[in-house]
């Protein structure tokens, strides 16, 4: 949801990419990844999309979604364990490093079973926050790409 606020943002076109199984937009001169395999294999598509463009892991932002957080917390970090994410920890293994930066969105603990919590629609008293979120995301990342991780970190922390 991140990366489709940043492409319409910019005004780019998603194209799918079989070859890395992902879909891919340019964003003002920042290459976006949509994973289109299982969310615990996203470690080839990004290492995929990340070998092809020159991208060290420092230079990859991954986004991804936390239960650990309260719905719409932003959390940013350089690096870091998989905290339990398999797709993250999928990512770490691919790249051979944790050093890589991620943008964390709280989704709120789950109150009844994980997979659908993760996997099903947010609640209609959700999306005024949930909306909210996505777009300090986007203005989170736009910040690391014009004033560093660091600035964004001390801004949307």
């Amino acid at each position: 949801m991140v990366l489709d606020k940043l492409a319409a943002r910019s005004g780019a076109t998603w194209r799918k990419e079989k070859a890395w199984k992902a879909e891919v937009a340019d964003c003002e001169g920042v290459t976006c990844c949509k994973p289109t395999s299982y969310m615990n294999l996203s470690g080839g598509p990004v290492s995929a999309v990340a070998r092809f463009y020159k991208a060290s892991p420092a230079q990859t932002l991954v986004v991804y979604d936390d239960l650990a957080l309260p719905l719409g917390k932003l959390r940013l970090r350089p690096e870091g364990s998989a905290g339990g994410h398999n797709g993250m920890q999928s990512i770490i293994d691919h790249l051979g490093t944790a050093a890589v930066p991620r943008l964390r969105i709280g989704i709120g603990e789950a109150t009844g079973g994980m997979v659908g919590h993760v996997l099903g629609r947010f609640a209609p008293a959700e999306l005024p926050e949930l909306e909210a979120a996505l777009d300090r995301a986007v203005d989170a990342i736009e910040t690391i790409q014009t004033r560093g991780l660091q600035a964004a970190m001390n801004q949307f922390n």
